[in-house]
């Protein structure tokens, strides 16, 4: 049946983008909210009568309620089959991986990725297409447009799905399936790591832990760790998913994660521990007293992908996000491959992979990945350092000492401000530009700045250009201080002020990356006045 969708404009204060939809839950729950933008996709995705749908989300609040809106709606949108995952979860990479895996049309993924979870807090939508991927601008755009003048919307009357039991129902006409959630991500993970040297690793004496955070890793880190690699039970806590991530901030940092971090940094610490966030794309990687940035993460993987089954036979390119540091391009010169530097969002990294130009990709805020899918995968990440570790026995310590004598160190930090006043936060911006003109051949932070731009992309597959996506000073050294407004949260901004330095000699590579990025620091707030405009003696986080 029709239902007049009373105007609500979803993305009202906010555009679209390949995070989706992300609002507080109280917004998703105003009458017919949802729908209006569920019917927005489906109006706007091309003709997919007869096709097959992927729903699932990270577990958060509201996400069992907004699945089975979506079920009914897609049924009286003519799809003929839905794959949803068991009790309604899917991380995200495991729904790229069902998509890719059955063919299937697109899928919706219900996540605010790592942002908090509760009755206040907040809850996401989006659509991928059918490479697994975010949908590309082209699609995004014609979603928003839809929603500015959406009048009614599809859906049917009829019970609620049983979601806690897998199994094929009907739903007036279309095939619901729940699946297991993890069984297909699990497959793939076999498929591309040496299980059995991991489980050799993980049977000796190479202590470990792996922090779920109470999101939506908990039960494939259960299946693929405990389960199917022997490693003993504890070795994943936090693992149970809850609707309020346990009233944690599911974001795998050094600030969030402070469980992890004081076990990795305490007495009698393990070897190893990781972390993966709310929806299960991004992954923080810790050894003994020791912490790997995720720039470098992304260049340790390029380096050692021969030792890993899936990538023995060589990489195509590497990848890597503008603010990301390029540690990863050193590799890949070595390596004689091409390394591409895009804008933050990984629609730029399907393109590529789609058209077989690079095999791995990242990006600074702690998300890392390869073309088993198409987006950023924080266990697939764990799992390949294990492989790593496996193969080479050596500390995390000792094979990022090893890498930086070969390929120099990186210094590298992002400082986070979050929740600042939008206006402030936009002029802090426009201070940086208005110097564009006058501060390059001048010194900063004992350092000749080389030149300032607004960073621009022409994707090499497709020719599309984005424009306006970081305020660069570029110094002649190769350090750089970077920009960025995020549009991750749902109240107020975010400023991502990220700070590099790059050091060749390996007497100077056992510093902290604070104190090596010091007078970078100073020189960002003074030339932005960040800490005038916003009132913010520091930052929210550091990492």
């Amino acid at each position: 049946m029709q239902i007049e969708a009373v105007s609500t404009r979803p993305f009202e204060g906010q555009r679209p983008g390949t995070s989706g939809l992300r609002k507080k839950v109280k917004v998703f729950q105003q009458a017919h909210y949802l729908e209006n933008f569920v019917q927005s996709v489906f109006d706007s995705i091309g003709d997919f009568a007869g096709q097959t749908l992927v729903v699932g989300g990270d577990g958060r609040y509201y996400n069992r309620e907004a699945i089975q809106t979506i079920l009914k709606m897609a049924a009286a949108n003519g799809f003929s089959k839905v794959l949803v995952g068991q009790g309604g979860i899917l991380s995200t990479p495991a729904a790229s991986c069902v998509i890719r895996k059955y063919n299937a049309y697109g899928g919706l993924i219900l996540s605010a990725s790592h942002n908090p979870a509760g009755p206040d807090d907040d809850f996401g939508i989006k659509y991928n297409i059918a490479n697994g991927g975010p949908a590309p601008e082209a699609v995004t755009e014609a979603i928003y447009a839809r929603t500015q003048n959406i009048s009614y919307y599809d859906i049917i009357e009829c019970p609620d799905v049983d979601l806690d039991h897998t199994g094929s129902f009907e739903l007036v006409g279309m095939q619901v399936e729940v699946i297991d959630a993890v069984a297909d991500y699990a497959e793939l993970m076999q498929s591309l790591f040496d299980f059995n040297a991991i489980r050799d690793l993980l049977a000796g004496d190479f202590s470990r832990v792996f922090d779920a955070m109470h999101a939506v890793t908990g039960p494939y880190a259960k299946v693929i760790l405990e389960d199917m690699l022997g490693a003993a039970d504890g070795t994943v806590i936090n693992g149970e998913p809850k609707e309020d991530f346990g009233g944690g901030h599911p974001d795998p940092n050094l600030t969030y994660a402070h469980e992890l971090v004081d076990i990795l940094y305490g007495e009698d610490a393990p070897d190893f521990g990781a972390a993966s966030d709310g929806d299960g794309d991004r992954n923080m990687i810790l050894g003994n007293h020791f912490f790997v940035t995720p720039s470098d993460s992304l260049a340790v993987m390029a380096a050692n992908a021969q030792l890993v089954p899936g990538y023995a036979s060589g990489i195509s390119g590497v990848a890597r996000s503008m603010p990301t540091s390029a540690a990863a391009d050193r590799v890949a010169e070595s390596l004689g491959l091409d390394c591409y530097e895009t804008p933050t969002g990984w629609k730029f990294f399907g393109n590529l992979m789609d058209a077989g130009r690079v095999t791995l990709c990242g990006e600074e805020s702690f998300g890392t990945g390869s073309d088993h899918v198409r987006e950023k995968d924080g266990l697939w990440a764990v799992l390949f350092w294990l492989n790593i570790l496996a193969v080479r026995k050596e500390s995390v310590k000792s094979i990022l000492t090893d890498h930086w004598k070969k390929f120099g160190r990186n210094y590298y930090s992002r400082h986070d401000y979050e929740g600042v006043d939008s206006a402030a936060a936009t002029q802090v911006l426009q201070n940086v530009r208005d110097q564009f003109t006058s501060l390059p051949g001048t010194r900063m932070a004992g350092r000749r700045v080389a030149s300032c731009d607004d960073f621009a992309y022409t994707d090499p597959v497709d020719g599309s250009i984005s424009e306006n996506q970081g305020v660069r000073i570029l110094f002649e050294d190769g350090s750089r201080i970077i920009f960025r407004l995020s549009g991750t949260g749902t109240s107020g901004a975010t400023i991502r002020v990220y700070l590099e330095s790059y050091e060749p000699d390996s007497s100077r590579h056992g510093l902290d990356a604070q104190d090596a990025l010091a007078d970078m620091i100073e020189a960002a707030g003074e030339v932005s006045q960040l800490q005038k405009l916003t009132g913010r003696d520091k930052p929210t986080v550091i990492t």
